[in-house]
């Protein structure tokens, strides 16, 4: 929007409401009472999303890897070697079943955590719409503004240069005047 034919409000937000849409208006005063940037969104946590996010974060990470692999290794080991009784002889069906029974209740937990991890994200994206559109409308304002400033002193200070190269002229006039009487 060009207002550089329009008169320069001395109030900000008189001079707002010039250069922006009735809705754009709206959102930049909604925006800057949330201050969108000062306020992250928060989610507090249930129980549930606890543990989900307890159990993914377990189940997903290196110790919990090594002390599984030392613990099918060893339940192996133990069943192959004639050490103690074979309580689980190859082809190892008791643990297929342990092993079965903690993919069951894992998965749940894992898609839980993603599903929630899901949600903070979709908040987050909408966080950073709202503080990208408000510096949208603050930087197209300031924009305004300046074009207006520029529009209503370009022509001032080009008089003002004008006026003094003729002073300028003047005192070389008077001081050749002196030099050369």
């Amino acid at each position: 929007m060009n207002l550089a034919n329009q008169p320069f409000s001395e109030t900000p937000e008189a001079n707002l409401k010039q250069l922006l849409t009735p809705e754009e208006y709206q959102l930049l005063l909604d925006l800057r009472e949330i201050s969108p940037a000062q306020n992250p969104p928060r989610s507090k946590l249930s129980l549930g999303d606890r543990v989900a996010d307890k159990v993914a974060a377990t189940m997903g990470s290196w110790p919990f890897i090594l002390v599984q692999s030392f613990l099918l290794a060893m339940w192996i080991t133990l069943n192959v070697l004639a050490f103690i009784k074979h309580w689980d002889p190859y082809p190892f069906i008791l643990l297929n079943l342990a092993l079965s029974f903690q993919a069951a209740y894992a998965a749940p937990f894992i898609m839980m955590s993603q599903n929630r991890q899901s949600s903070i994200d979709r908040q987050e994206a909408h966080h950073d719409y709202a503080v990208n559109t408000k510096a949208e409308l603050e930087i197209e304002h300031i924009q305004e503004k300046l074009n207006q400033i520029q529009m209503k002193e370009i022509p001032n200070m080009v008089k003002l240069l004008e006026h003094q190269r003729k002073q300028l002229h003047q005192i070389e006039t008077l001081l050749k005047e002196k030099i050369n009487p």
